[in-house]
């Protein structure tokens, strides 16, 4: 919904004064729209133009390698005649003016009417239309015009800016018209200024294939699908309707709609140029983001023009207007970036001892398990952090999880130390987040804590490798038992492991033993109030909740105290210390963090 407005009647007008004021210095207001300033040499004027609510399209693009001006109607309304000759009198250099627009009815009717009244003063006046949108018609020339505008409204500056003759402008023009072919789908309609209620709906849960940028109809609703299937979905549209071309150059466009965001969008263009390149296209200078939007509008589009050699030189000649910036000599004088081999790779990692080889296994196994869990419960999770914080604690958990797995699955040959180093990079780097760093830094210093090449391993070193992990997460987060953080849940867990171990316990059954006590400890939080972190500002929010880093925790390690029970035997009894008759955690040699 459109909610800065004072009187919806004069937004177009305010908002218009305030764009022309803000870019007062490469641009001017006029009645009807805006021009820009002059360069030194005149040129053929392309005046774009249509109805409000498509910014960037039309006023955003008006500037040096693009349009000279843009002529600005109502929202989703046409031009008056007299609005687009007003602009194009003004944009007039004399060499005369192209008059650029999507194929509407009322468009065309007024650009028209503009344009035979410049000719009556003398004024060489052309019209280009913009027909790309497959979808609306089966014949080319009743094609509405959408995000095509963009690729018809770019070569026409390009091809002025070199200072060619009308002739060859208007030409230009319909070039990358005949060469342009969109696909478009819509989630949701757009509001106009002060309405309550949307201009058009989308039933919930459904797309409109094909629809039109100010709800015209399109071919079907579809249910939403994942991004691989709405990429193949717009790919096959638009190459169902490609030109007679041979050429395999593709100038492409991924177009936002108003509400789909910038991040959505990168994702369906990398789903895109797979496919473009599966079906041997090459993808030159591909633009994503919103270009030609329609309000508030949920939806995208993909946009391909099929490049000649004098279509591909205007699609990266420079320009620059207040929504869209392209030079070629910055990029030019970059150079790649010279990557060297990973940091984590097997080949530089030192020679495991057979138990480390063994227990490194084993570490790889586990990280597998706790994928899985993570996976069942992120919903969970989920829920439980957006309590008092931003509910992204189940999806990182996962992020990070399944980075981990994937580093230590790609490593042979490698010791403990150097699973969980590379295991714990690759989860902060891939969960972010708060609990991303923690537990990234906690498993590298239970890694440092095991080395490589200890002859044995055994249940007091697997102890001792948990305190590292949890003096780390203590010294890093600067939390301590009470804060309502992970650590509620770590320290009671090693301070059993610790203790069942020293007497005598198998580490299976002491890790088991531990994990019952991090359970209990875990759901004891929902009694705490959050100290630390994004919870603490509504801490009383949480009050009744138990907190998902401690949640999460509880649950790592009772799904690894199931996969330790599978390889039980890989601890031999011979290899565990023998009990210490009263002694306890906090005995002389054990991890700081039982303080």
């Amino acid at each position: 919904m459109t909610r800065v407005h004072n009187d919806p009647a004069d937004f177009v007008d305010q908002q218009l004064e305030g764009f022309a004021s803000l870019y007062a210095d490469r641009l001017r207001a006029v009645p009807g729209g805006v021009v820009s300033h002059r360069g030194p040499d005149p040129v053929v004027a392309v005046v774009a133009g249509g109805g409000s609510g498509h910014y960037p399209a039309f006023a955003g693009l008006v500037g040096p390698g693009f349009a000279a001006g843009a002529v600005v109607g109502n929202i989703f309304t046409s031009p008056s005649a007299a609005q687009v000759y007003s602009v194009a009198k003004a944009a007039d250099q004399g060499r005369g003016v192209i008059l650029t627009f999507g194929n509407y009815a009322g468009d065309v009717m007024n650009f028209g009417i503009a344009a035979e009244r410049l000719r009556r003063e003398g004024i060489d006046a052309r019209i280009v239309l913009v027909t790309d949108d497959v979808a609306s018609s089966a014949v080319e020339e009743e094609r509405r015009g959408i995000a095509g505008d963009f690729v018809v409204f770019k070569a026409l500056g390009a091809a002025a800016a070199t200072g060619a003759h009308i002739d060859a402008v208007e030409q230009a023009g319909r070039a990358a018209n005949a060469a342009t072919r969109t696909f478009g789908v819509a989630f949701s309609g757009c509001t106009m200024p002060g309405a309550e209620e949307p201009l058009f709906t989308v039933p919930p849960g459904t797309m409109g294939v094909g629809l039109g940028i100010h709800g015209e109809p399109g071919i079907r609703d579809a249910p939403i699908a994942p991004a691989s299937e709405l990429a193949a979905m717009m790919v096959d549209g638009v190459l169902a309707a490609r030109p007679r071309t041979e050429s395999t150059r593709v100038a492409v466009i991924v177009n936002g709609l108003g509400t789909t965001k910038q991040e959505e969008l990168f994702l369906l263009w990398g789903e895109v140029r797979r496919l473009l390149e599966a079906r041997g296209l090459t993808p030159v200078q591909p633009e994503v983001g919103e270009l030609v939007t329609s309000l508030d509008m949920g939806g995208c589009s993909l946009t391909l023009t099929w490049l000649d050699g004098d279509l591909e030189r205007w699609w990266g000649a420079d320009a620059y207007t207040p929504a869209y910036r392209k030079q070629a000599s910055p990029l030019a004088a970059l150079r790649p970036v010279e990557i060297g081999a990973a940091p984590d790779s097997a080949a530089q990692a030192p020679q495991p001892s057979m138990a480390g080889a063994r227990l490194s296994a084993h570490i790889a196994s586990g990280l597998s398990r706790m994928l899985e869990v993570l996976r069942r419960n992120e919903d969970e999770l989920g829920r439980i952090d957006a309590v008092a914080g931003d509910g992204d604690h189940g999806r990182g958990m996962v992020k990070g999880a399944g980075a981990a797995v994937q580093a230590a699955n790609s490593l042979t040959g490698v010791g403990p130390a150097w699973t969980l180093r590379a295991a714990g990079r690759a989860w902060a780097a891939e969960a972010g987040g708060t609990s991303g760093v923690l537990w990234g830094a906690g498993l590298e210093a239970a890694g440092e804590s095991l080395g490589d090449a200890r002859e044995t391993y055994n249940g007091q070193d697997v102890a001792e490798a948990v305190g590292a992990f949890v003096q780390a997460v203590q010294e890093l987060g600067r939390a301590e038992v009470g804060d309502k953080t992970l650590i509620d849940a770590a320290v009671p867990f090693h301070r059993s492991l610790h203790d069942s171990v020293r007497s005598g316990m198998s580490l299976p059954a002491a890790w088991s033993a531990a994990g019952r006590a991090a359970r209990f400890a875990a759901d004891a939080t929902e009694d705490l109030l959050p100290r630390k972190g994004r919870a603490r500002p509504l801490a009383e929010k949480s009050l009744g909740t138990p907190d998902a880093g401690a949640q999460s925790f509880a649950l790592l390690v009772e799904a690894l105290a199931e996969d330790m029970a599978q390889h039980e035997h890989t601890l031999e009894a011979k290899e565990l210390p023998a009990p210490v008759p009263g002694g306890d955690a906090t005995d002389a040699g054990t991890s700081p963090a039982h303080r």
